[in-house]
């Protein structure tokens, strides 16, 4: 098959950050799939583009993304938010941000350029200083797996305020995710069934519907591509 979107990830160092992502569309439907991060997405051509933060998705969908469409993504690190967008109101939800000039546009009421692929931590760093970003690194470190001295309805409460999800919301969006990248590669569903403690085959099935769109054989015979930017071969972020 055709490849419908030319993807490129990488890692990064900024703490405030997951990943960044560029991507070409060759034409045609492309699956966007559930993503439980906060993003912010520059589209368009070489001159003007559009902006716009992008909540968590809990559901997927089916694009029609046309030929030449380039698109860069700042993927937030969980627990990085901007305190004028609270995060559950983000959830299935984006706002675009107005453009001023071809590559600028406005977030929280000022400007700003907008980011290229190779220097997006340039952008985040003035949104940091400027008080647009905040972060509470107690979410990224349970969410981890870390241990932290609060009560489980204190770290619910902090991960939903800064997330817009609970807990379990993120962690089954992003199993769902590592099983979808799995299958693509060519993996058997028990051998994701297997590697990522899913139950059974059944309930491997439930979530690709639910969070994918998309059956284990569907992704397998790779027949829409499936937008995946979290790739699981992603270098980790230090």
């Amino acid at each position: 098959m055709t490849r419908m979107l030319d993807l490129q990830v990488r890692a990064s160092d900024s703490p405030y950050l997951d990943l960044v992502w560029r991507s070409v569309a060759a034409g045609g439907p492309m699956a966007s799939v559930a993503g439980a991060h906060q993003e912010i997405v520059v589209w368009g051509g070489p001159g003007a583009v559009e902006v716009e933060v992008r909540g968590p998705e809990t559901r997927p969908a089916t694009l029609d993304v046309p030929a030449g469409l380039t698109a860069v993504g700042i993927v937030l690190a969980h627990g990085t938010s901007m305190p004028h967008l609270p995060a559950p109101a983000l959830v299935d939800a984006t706002v675009p941000c107005p453009s001023t000039a071809p590559r600028r546009f406005v977030l929280r009421g000022e400007e700003w350029a907008a980011p290229a692929f190779d220097d997006a931590e340039l952008l985040v760093e003035r949104l940091v200083r400027a008080g647009v970003l905040r972060r509470d690194p107690l979410v990224d470190d349970v969410l981890r797996g870390g241990s932290t001295p609060i009560t489980a309805r204190s770290r619910e409460r902090r991960i939903r305020a800064a997330t817009g999800l609970n807990h379990r919301a993120i962690a089954q969006i992003e199993r769902a995710r590592a099983a979808a990248v799995l299958l693509s590669e060519g993996r058997t569903p028990l051998e994701v069934v297997g590697l990522l403690d899913y139950h059974d085959h059944p309930h491997l099935a439930h979530a690709m519907v639910r969070f994918v769109g998309r059956s284990a054989s569907g992704l397998r015979a790779r027949d829409v591509d499936v937008s995946l930017a979290y790739k699981a071969d992603a270098p980790a972020r230090s």
